[in-house]
């Protein structure tokens, strides 16, 4: 791998992983159509790490609260009807799904999952379902000539049920196109939870599961030297500088403004997919493994 695509391949997972559009096709489609050599799901899962450092001081007060509560509450009955040891619970719960179902379709994952025609119509279907979600999300907020704007839930009235509703969302995205925080977003806004809310608890979701996953994949790679080390890490320092930044635009984008742009960019280039893989231009298998 040359130093230009590790730079264009963390761009990309910086620009993506925090949009509800999907990195893993992003990742794909960008070395399909580049024509470059498969940079390997080691790649992919180390680079996430960069993403993830960025949630991590992104969210630093919050997940330090959260940690503390959560650790005191182990020993201090007081402490466990405390939000934020409650939220450090609701974490682990949320992300039972990913990692019973990541194991479980492991095989469904590594192979049908990843045909690009299935990857187009979860990036069609989706969006439709983000599309629904933020129209029902902007109706309760605005209300209407018959009708009163709706107070939405924030993440102080999450339960256990809504945190493993959550946490199926988020396995969802084990399906590339789907992506974890539109998923997980578009689930939080279905249950009636405002926008900045779906947000903060899809970012606070991942962590645990890329975290582990990029984890055993650094553990792999260290053990057979089966990635370039220089260039991945370029990536990895790339896509969380760039990560970073998208997080800090996002939160402050979803306060004021709608989810609609990502809903009509899913669906055209879901269309577009399908045109392409469909006319033969690119393989249903074309960068399988870069996502």
């Amino acid at each position: 791998m040359s130093w230009f695509e590790s730079f264009i391949l963390g761009l990309v997972q910086g620009l993506t992983e925090f949009l509800p559009i999907s990195s893993s096709a992003h990742l794909r489609l960008t070395a399909a159509f580049a024509g470059w050599e498969d940079p390997g799901a080691a790649f992919t899962a180390i680079t996430q790490i960069g993403t993830e450092t960025a949630v991590l001081i992104f969210f630093r007060k919050d997940i330090a609260r959260i940690v503390s509560a959560w650790f005191r509450s182990l020993t201090n009955k007081a402490m466990r009807s405390d939000h934020d040891a409650q939220m450090g619970w609701l974490v682990i719960v949320g992300s039972i799904p990913i990692g019973v179902l990541g194991v479980t379709l492991k095989d469904q994952i590594e192979g049908p999952f990843r045909d690009l025609r299935l990857t187009a119509v979860t990036l069609i279907v989706m969006g439709i379902v983000l599309g629904v979600a933020d129209r029902l999300a902007a109706r309760d907020e605005i209300g209407g000539r018959h009708r009163a704007a709706r107070e939405r839930k924030t993440l102080k009235d999450l339960g256990v049920r809504d945190g493993l509703i959550y946490g199926v969302c988020q396995a969802m995205a084990l399906i590339p196109g789907v992506s974890r925080s539109g998923a997980t977003i578009s689930g939080g806004l279905l249950m009636g939870y405002t926008r900045e809310a779906a947000a903060r608890y899809s970012f606070l979701l991942a962590i645990p599961a890329v975290l582990a996953s990029g984890g055993m994949e650094l553990k792999d790679a260290a053990a057979d030297g089966s990635v370039s080390w220089g260039p991945t890490i370029f990536a990895t320092i790339v896509a969380f500088a760039v990560g970073y930044a998208v997080i800090a635009w996002f939160m402050k984008f979803i306060t004021t403004k709608s989810f609609m742009p990502f809903v009509i960019y899913r669906i055209l280039l879901g269309i577009l997919l399908l045109v392409l893989v469909g006319a033969g231009v690119l393989s249903p298998h074309a960068g399988e493994s870069a996502g």
